[in-house]
């Protein structure tokens, strides 16, 4: 499945590179969607919320109530995790509490997987030079990706994996690195961060694993046309 992104930022989309330099930004996020109409399914990080910021929650409700999103960005509480399914999302996508700092957050996922379901939680898995980042990638723990994945299993759905060494760069990205997280778990993973041609995605289709794409198609590097085709062909 191929997946659009809408990251937003003081109420508009935005798009990133390395989750710092500001490459692009459109002032209405809701006229993204109907580029998108032909994606059964969009992501949705509220950037501002995950840096500790302020939150676009009132953005995020419309876009919410218009596609089936799966939405992260500051998830910190079951409270926060609940606010979002209470916002329309369809799925959440939890990060830096997903960790602690001997490793996996235990508590708070299994607080988080019974409060609003198993099926609606996805764990961001984003990974810069070989470890798990967290804290909008500015902070690096010690642990692996591929190595870690299985002990997160019990709490969710799937995993967002994000190769956050070449996020926003539009340079390729490590397609052996989602070959290792395949081998490693059986639930659903999507692969972000540095996808920039079709053979990448039809790559990535090949291995059964979720391309969510920003960059990319906001400059117009990957054709909207030919990606809905190739969604149609999953």
């Amino acid at each position: 499945m191929i997946i659009p992104c809408i990251d937003l930022m003081n109420g508009k989309a935005v798009q990133l590179v390395q989750g710092r330099d500001k490459a692009l930004e459109i002032d209405d996020p809701l006229e993204m969607l109907g580029k998108f109409a032909a994606f059964p399914e969009i992501q949705v990080i509220d950037l501002d919320a995950a840096m500790n910021r302020g939150t676009n929650d009132d953005m995020v409700r419309q876009l919410a109530l218009r596609v089936a999103a799966r939405v992260g960005g500051g998830v910190r509480s079951t409270e926060r995790a609940l606010a979002l399914v209470e916002q329309g999302a369809r799925k959440v996508i939890v990060g830096t509490a997903a960790f602690a700092s001997d490793g996996v957050n235990h508590e708070f996922l299994k607080r988080a997987a019974e409060a609003i379901g198993r099926e609606r939680l996805i764990i961001a898995l984003d990974s810069k030079e070989g470890r798990v980042v967290v804290k909008g990638w500015r902070e690096s723990t010690k642990l692996a990706a591929e190595n870690v994945v299985q002990e997160l299993e019990p709490y969710c759905a799937g995993f967002l994996c994000t190769y956050v060494d070449k996020e926003g760069m539009m340079e390729g990205t490590d397609l052996d690195w989602f070959r290792r997280l395949r081998a490693a778990t059986k639930l659903e993973i999507t692969a972000a961060g540095g996808i920039t041609t079709v053979d990448d995605v039809r790559v990535l289709a090949s291995m059964h694993v979720n391309a969510a794409l920003g960059m990319a198609i906001y400059t117009g590097r990957l054709n909207l046309e030919e990606l809905a085709a190739i969604n149609g062909q999953r």
